[in-house]
């Protein structure tokens, strides 16, 4: 027991004391991991309640949790869950570590089993002090062995942000705090960019030791995995911030940041061509692990700027030459089919099923280009993708293994087993347009001196000069057109549908330039990727940067 909890038996039931005052008579009610069942005897057992908790078992159970956090009686509080081992010392380290006190607990109405609550409270540390309020949640559980009415512990219980092995911390901080400034010295900050947070982070954990800055006074929550960044909640000193150089622009930040906000899902990326200069990236919802920058789906047909880059390479196709595009084609066990099956005439020209998006014209050449793997050789020789990117941030760099029959052909129309997030795709696009890849980078190499990747070749001129001919194509009168009609410049295109498992609608793709920057977008569940996704990447563009 902590704070001085003293323990009387009174008739058989727990009463908890701690500095004088009474808790009621809480039961010793923990249900696992921390021996607070207690023992039964034969006719309690036969006793144990089951079934969902009642209303009023729902209200007091929150209600005595609330109470013994709010004392400081972290004993008190974790005997009221279901994991008394967990909870205690994490309840324990909200005091003694973080420096947590003053605390006021309002729960809202209760939906179901869960109850919503406020916290307000205070924290004081070294003669200074703040205010720090949240929101949070728990569920009331049945025990499974008392059959009490318990707090189902989860860390979040704690704090919303508070992840399994994570700890509260108040002190001086570990790293000095950063002022990330854009490739214009704007200041970037979390509150006026979200997106930008968990990168914000990682920078200052990167870099704030070498950023001429001094470390503050800080509540902050410190991961269980060393490798990844505190995450401030409350500065109580500021000290002295250092200086962050990015290749951001605000602009084009503030940008995909609306545009993203106008779904449920949504990522966007855009990148300089000339440079591979990451010029905005932006999330919806906003979380820890960065969709834009590490997660890994299938892009669908935005994949077929790279695997026309083969095809022209090899010269199997022109821009301008003829090629068939049935409503579908077998290639091996694999059938393969055009949206709605949907076919072009006879003589029609590669442009043209590039820029209508035909899967069929791209599955036909497959057993001309004689060697199944060829589009990882092109992902990895031209492109870039699957090499060891170093951007100054974390980040997946895309994957297209080397498959065979099957397999292989679902990957040339970005499906099967590629792996893609949207900087992978602007960065896709980035190189088509200008012909030779270019690591994407959020800091400059020479922040850290880091050596970047390089592909081992460019693509010819000639490919290059067709590539953008057809991207163009689609701004202008293919599947991209209505996403792009208000983007200047000179501008090209690619749309992506992406089939999953167990979704009944395609996630969205999109990915376009306009002059000398390059965007990609998906939206989750968003369908086709002009209506989703395009009016996202549409939207930065016409930022510029």
């Amino acid at each position: 027991m902590r704070s001085g909890a003293k323990v009387a038996v009174i008739g058989g039931a727990f009463v908890l004391v701690a500095g004088g005052i009474g808790y009621g008579a809480y039961s010793m009610l923990g249900d696992t991991g921390g021996g607070g069942g207690g023992t039964q005897s034969q006719s309690q057992s036969s006793k144990v309640k089951t079934g969902p908790p009642s209303v009023e078992e729902i209200a007091e159970t929150s209600k005595d949790f609330f109470d013994a956090w709010a004392a400081g009686n972290a004993s008190a509080a974790a005997v009221l869950t279901n994991n008394e081992a967990g909870a205690e010392p994490v309840l324990a380290s909200y005091g003694e570590d973080a420096h947590i006190g003053k605390v006021k607990i309002t729960p809202g109405p209760p939906v179901g089993t869960k109850v919503p609550y406020t916290v307000k409270a205070t924290v004081a540390y070294e003669g200074k002090s703040k205010p720090i309020s949240y929101a949070s949640e728990l569920t009331v559980v049945r025990g499974l062995t008392t059959g009490k009415a318990l707090v189902d512990w989860e860390p979040t219980v704690v704090h919303p942000q508070l992840a399994e092995g994570a700890t509260l911390k108040t002190g001086e901080s570990s790293t000095p705090a950063i002022e990330a400034v854009d490739r214009n010295g704007t200041v970037l900050t979390k509150e006026k960019y979200p997106s930008l947070g968990p990168i914000l982070d990682t920078l200052r954990q990167k870099y704030g030791e070498t950023s001429g800055g001094s470390a503050g006074i800080e509540t902050w929550i410190e991961p269980a995995d060393a490798s990844q960044p505190d995450v401030n909640l409350l500065t109580l000193s500021k000290g002295k911030p250092g200086k962050v150089q990015t290749t951001l622009d605000a602009n084009a930040q503030a940008a995909a940041e609306r545009a993203v906000k106008k779904f449920a899902q949504a990522s966007v990326v855009a990148v300089k061509p000339s440079t591979g200069a990451i010029r905005a990236v932006a999330n919806n919802p906003v979380t820890e692990f960065n969709v834009a920058l590490q997660g890994k789906q299938a892009p669908g047909s935005t994949l077929k700027i790279m695997t026309a880059a083969m095809l022209l390479e090899k010269g199997l196709v022109t821009a301008n030459g003829a090629a068939e595009c049935p409503p579908d084609v077998r290639y091996y066990t694999r059938t393969i089919e055009n949206l709605g099956r949907f076919s072009l005439p006879d003589g029609s020209t590669f442009t043209q099923s590039f820029a209508k998006s035909c899967n069929t014209a791209f599955i036909k050449l497959i057993d001309d280009v004689d060697d199944d793997s060829a589009l990882a050789k092109e992902a990895r020789e031209v492109f870039g993708i699957g090499l060891d990117w170093k951007t100054g941030v974390v980040t997946s760099d895309g994957s297209v293994p080397e498959e065979v029959q099957g397999e292989a052909a679902a990957q040339y129309i970005g499906q099967g087993t590629v792996q893609m997030n949207v900087l992978n795709m602007a960065s896709i696009t980035a190189t088509a347009r200008t012909g030779t890849f270019r690591q994407p980078v959020i800091v400059p190499q020479s922040l850290d001196d880091r050596e970047l990747a390089t592909a081992s070749r460019s693509l010819s001129p000639s490919v290059t000069q067709q590539l953008t001919t057809m991207m163009r194509a689609t701004a202008a009168w293919g599947t991209g057109a209505k996403a792009m009609a208000g983007v200047g410049g000179d501008k090209g295109a690619k749309t992506g549908s992406a089939e999953v498992d167990g979704q009944d609608t395609s996630n969205a793709w999109f990915t376009g330039f306009s002059n000398d920057l390059a965007a990609a977008a998906v939206v989750q569940t968003g369908g086709h990727g002009g209506d989703a996704a395009g009016p996202v990447v549409a939207e930065v563009l016409k930022a510029g940067g």
